[in-house]
């Protein structure tokens, strides 16, 4: 896909596919750092693609995106979802969700290079 088709498409699907991209990506760095036990992966995943983890980290690294990374992260908050997980405010679901979005948008438009680079700005700390 294109940048101009990945960039066409709405902001909540971007979201949906970049969602899976940061699992698949933190749970293949958490079991690359030596970590094997279920438990452990599963809680370790979870306090790094909670909505509230997503978007403080997004806030660090914010400045470090390009003009059009931030217009995708922009447009992936302003998108209204119906739904919401109970344990996450509205200000960081909407964060998170734009930060999903960016994830999506560089992986269907084939801007590995970069995504490998953004993601390891979010997830330095495994």
């Amino acid at each position: 896909m294109t940048e101009q088709e990945a960039y066409a498409l709405t902001p909540l699907a971007l979201a949906y596919a970049g969602d899976a991209v940061f699992e698949l990506y933190v749970r293949t760095r958490l079991i690359q750092s030596g970590m094997r036990v279920p438990q452990r992966l599963h809680a370790k995943a979870v306090s790094i693609v909670r909505a509230k983890a997503q978007a403080d980290r997004l806030h660090a690294v914010h400045g470090m995106l390009t003009d059009r990374e931030q217009d995708i992260v922009r447009r992936g908050r302003n998108a209204k979802s119906g739904s919401m997980p109970k344990s996450a405010t509205m200000a960081d679901y909407r964060a998170s969700t734009g930060l999903e979005a960016l994830f999506g948008y560089l992986h269907l438009s084939g801007q590995t290079e970069r995504l490998d680079t953004v993601m390891a700005m979010i997830v330095e700390e495994i």
